[in-house]
């Protein structure tokens, strides 16, 4: 065989090469790994350094936690005492975006080695290649019976569009937000259904969290038949197919009005955005 006949097949072992890394590129971006290794740290850190030093070591300069208004943690971390309290957590699901910039996990916590609720933390990739959290608050749910400390970690899949940048996707994650609570004034119930993911996740009362479409729907039963939605912030990954999302929400119950916030992910599907998971978390004596 000749160099000439030989060049064809030479640049199709190229090509095939570079392809071949390419897809192990995006498989590397698309593997929450990295978000599950910040957050273990994360909670190993809480061990170490107590709750107040943890939280702000592993918090960005613009994330927020719920006080019971959303304030940033650096601040409300930054004014707190020393704790001895042992809080003790573990990622059981987590998701990431295919730009690997945006992520997050969410699992059981323990309060002084008891039984507690579920934390759900959002992350962001840091410029020097590190991971801090944009938010942390989680729901009531029922956390007896999880999977201990240490067990495999379970992933959402992969978004299946790209909105192209992060301005796009939340453009198009706010027309979302905005139909979704257009039509949650009036039945939440169907509202959520027709917006949430095959395998999304939609908490907030002490049931656990739901493992599929029935558990989803008794879920949503626990939610005021309607409520009002206004959104106050949020994020878009750099592929623009993951965001998150937080505002207040208002209904009324036992005659009176009740607030409290929502804290979303939305995932860009072949089908459009949906909710890949929603937690709404009623103010402190407001539920």
């Amino acid at each position: 065989m000749t160099a000439a006949t030989l060049r064809p097949f030479i640049l199709a072992l190229s090509l095939a090469g570079a392809t071949a890394l390419a897809s192990q590129a995006v498989a590397a971006a698309n593997d929450p790994a990295p978000v599950v290794a910040a957050e273990r740290a994360f909670a190993a850190d809480g061990l170490a350094l107590g709750i107040r030093d943890s939280f702000l070591k592993h918090s960005a300069p613009t994330g927020i936690v719920l006080n019971p208004e959303p304030q940033l943690a650096q601040a409300v971390y930054g004014a707190a005492p020393a704790s001895k309290t042992r809080l003790v957590w573990w990622p059981l699901w987590a998701g990431i975006a295919r730009s690997g910039d945006l992520g997050f996990t969410t699992g059981p916590f323990t309060v002084n080695d008891k039984p507690g609720a579920w934390y759900f933390t959002v992350w962001a990739k840091q410029p020097d290649g590190g991971w801090k959290w944009l938010f942390d608050g989680g729901p009531p749910s029922d956390s007896a019976g999880v999977a201990p400390q240490g067990s495999a970690v379970a992933y959402a899949r992969a978004s299946g569009r790209r909105a192209g940048s992060p301005a796009k996707a939340m453009a198009e994650v706010s027309r979302a937000e905005s139909a979704l609570a257009v039509a949650a004034r009036t039945d939440r119930r169907a509202a959520f259904l027709a917006a949430v993911a095959e395998d999304g996740r939609i908490v907030g009362s002490s049931a656990r969290p739901p493992a599929g479409r029935a558990e989803t729907e008794a879920e949503l039963a626990t939610r005021p038949a309607v409520i009002a939605f206004s959104p106050l912030g949020g994020q878009a990954s750099s592929a623009g197919d993951l965001a998150w999302t937080y505002g207040m929400a208002q209904w009324i119950a036992e005659g009176q009005t009740r607030r409290g916030h929502y804290v979303r992910i939305w995932r860009n599907d072949a089908a459009g955005w949906r909710l890949l998971f929603d937690e709404l978390l009623p103010s402190p004596g407001k539920s």
